[in-house]
């Protein structure tokens, strides 16, 4: 009796969590266009961001953490289900029928439910309208507030948003873009109901943020762990609302950079990245009020590199700091983001990591924190070790890979040391950076290294499943 109950014992310890009996809180904080040196803890002077930078002061930064994909929505494809754009469904920002995750993908909410989670979403999806399997409901997420159309979510003043399947009207005035983005997400044919008072205006982030705090004020009432993805607009462009305020960004006042001397794009530019840092401060704040801190990983990172639209110079304010360009670029500054992981009681404070990793690591991660085996048949390591500060037993990838359909084709490889690049896709001549030696990628070194590059041919062989929606255009 007595060796049954030992083996009983260990069996029930071996389905914990890996680093203690209690299941985290888990929130991933995604925001949207932000650069590597947009942040002050990663090397930005201008635009403040306190609270993330204490963030990083008390958790760990990664020096060497990538986004899916150099635009929105593949992105977001490779976080949820861990497939990088060589193998997943959504491989660019296509129409609706290449943006729709399939029903057969594993999500990362659909892990943690498995797990005994509570799931919300809120913000920007973008991966499955109204009636769609792609839909957020149907990927594994309990609740979800934001917007499901991407090119909806460029507009922060919307007529309305949508919570799970329901549209919630908001009071902003009609945008240029109503009929087309009401049609897309099939809402009543007349449109009743949605135009508003022309003297009331709200800011979607502020909502969201609202949001937010009710829910994870009422995920503290239960026993059950929670996984909250918030998934911000800031600091994209936008100005589809009539440019609300000034001649670019939209934000609803440019606060400590008022009186700066920059072109007003500059400034709603550097007020959002600021907002966005104060709210995440009062995300953190909140969860010391309610004893749940030290018990609720944050992961803060970005779906790819820094924009130049809306009128911003992402120049003013060195947006890729020491990294070659922005978004949709497969160099660095295209998808090389800046990612922090704030725990207090497990990760080391003011810790940085130079692990090569990833989105594709993010359900296999969260997979290992909630006690759950990670789904099959996808790129993803956990980077838990890494947090833990068990570097020995963290598992390294052979490569990372990236494929990009918009404006010509493109290729990437993240392996070693190496960073390999072919344009056009297939066919192109192969570029070689050592990137641990030329972080800017200045100095192209295939032409010295021909064993790497055949190498890195074969790779990009490897890394590519057809995808009949994503073919490159000749």
């Amino acid at each position: 009796m007595k060796t049954l109950f030992c083996c009983l014992f260990l069996f029930s310890f071996t389905l914990l969590p890996s680093h203690g009996a209690e299941k985290p809180n888990v929130i991933f904080i995604l925001a949207d266009d932000l650069g590597y040196g947009d942040l002050g803890c990663f090397g930005q002077e201008k635009i403040k961001t306190p609270n993330l930078d204490a963030m990083a002061t008390g958790g760990m930064k990664f020096t060497q953490f990538y986004a899916g994909a150099t635009v929105c929505a593949p992105s977001r494809c490779v976080l949820m289900t861990g497939q990088d754009t060589g193998n997943c469904w959504i491989r660019g920002n296509g129409a609706a029928e290449a943006q729709t995750l399939p029903d057969a993908d594993i999500t990362v909410a659909e892990k943690m439910k498995e797990a005994g989670y509570a799931t919300a979403l809120i913000g920007k999806w973008g991966l499955g309208e109204l009636g769609s399997v792609g839909h957020p409901n149907k990927q594994g997420f309990d609740y979800f507030f934001g917007y499901l159309n991407q090119r909806h979510a460029h507009n922060f003043y919307p007529e309305f948003l949508i919570r799970n399947d329901e549209v919630v009207t908001l009071q902003n005035k009609t945008s240029p873009l109503w009929e087309e983005v009401r049609i897309s997400t099939q809402k009543p044919e007349d449109g009743a109901g949605f135009a508003a008072p022309e003297d009331k205006i709200e800011y979607s982030h502020d909502l969201f943020v609202e949001e937010v705090h009710k829910w994870i004020g009422d995920q503290a009432k239960e026993e059950s762990p929670f996984f909250l993805y918030l998934a911000l607009t800031i600091p994209h462009a936008n100005n589809e609302a009539g440019r609300v305020l000034g001649d670019g960004q939209e934000v609803p006042d440019y606060g400590i950079y008022a009186d700066k001397n920059w072109p007003d794009p500059d400034k709603g530019q550097a007020a959002m990245i600021t907002r966005m840092d104060r709210d995440i401060g009062a995300i953190v704040k909140q969860l010391e009020e309610l004893g749940i801190d030290d018990n609720t990983l944050i992961i803060f990172s970005s779906d790819n590199g820094h924009h130049q639209e809306g009128g911003n110079d992402p120049e003013l304010f060195d947006a890729n700091g020491p990294l070659r360009g922005m978004k949709r670029d497969l160099t660095e500054g295209g998808i090389r983001v800046p990612t922090i992981a704030y725990w207090p009681s497990v990760v080391e404070a003011g810790s940085s990591s130079d692990h090569v990793a990833g989105f594709t690591d993010w359900i296999a991660t969260a997979c290992d924190l909630a006690g759950v085996e990670a789904p099959p048949k996808t790129q993803s390591i956990s980077f838990a070790p890494t947090l833990r500060g068990d570097t020995e037993n963290q598992r390294e990838h052979d490569f990372l890979y990236w494929e990009f359909y918009e404006r010509g084709s493109k290729q990437a490889l993240r392996f070693g040391p190496w960073k390999a690049l072919r344009e056009p896709m297939f066919t192109g001549e192969i570029q070689l950076y050592n990137v641990e030696e030329d972080i800017g990628e200045e100095k192209n070194v295939a032409f010295e290294n021909p064993e790497t590059v055949a190498r890195a041919g074969e790779l990009f062989k490897i890394a590519h499943t057809p995808n009949p929606m994503w073919k490159v255009k000749k």
